[in-house]
């Protein structure tokens, strides 16, 4: 089983870039739409990989949410209902990171965050943690 602090570190780092997108999303035009996306995705990224480490495995360096997924569903095949969030936040793991043409609008924004929590809410109960409070809870 795996080292609770570990995991733990793991699923901070994924609260943590949800949290910065949330904040983020509520600043005053014009918000930093690729890099709020790019955060949602790095946080799908991050639960995948905590359930990963809570299995014994090591998260491979990828960045590839489908692939992460399959991982996830040879230990839990009920992580296949992740599939159509992972396919819409795969986009954001590297084109934000380069000047593009992306085109990403604030309802991408919003779906982002909105898929960010459904890999979030579901990584949580299947490893039966807690999910943190919104920020935008506070505001």
């Amino acid at each position: 089983m795996a080292d609770n602090e570990l995991l733990q570190q793991w699923l901070d780092k994924g609260n943590d870039d949800l949290r910065s997108a949330e904040y983020l999303s509520t600043m005053h035009h014009p918000t930093p739409d690729e890099i709020i996306c790019y955060l949602c995705q790095q946080s799908a990224e991050k639960y995948l990989k905590s359930f990963l480490f809570l299995n014994d495995i090591e998260p491979p360096k990828i960045h590839n949410l489908i692939e992460l997924l399959e991982m996830c569903e040879k230990i839990n095949s009920n992580f296949s209902v992740l599939l159509p969030q992972l396919d819409v936040l795969r986009v954001y793991s590297v084109l934000p990171r380069y000047p593009n043409e992306l085109g990403i609008t604030s309802d991408d924004v919003k779906i982002a965050i909105r898929y960010a929590k459904v890999v979030q809410e579901f990584s949580l109960k299947v490893i039966k943690v807690h999910p943190p409070a919104s920020v935008t809870e506070f505001l």
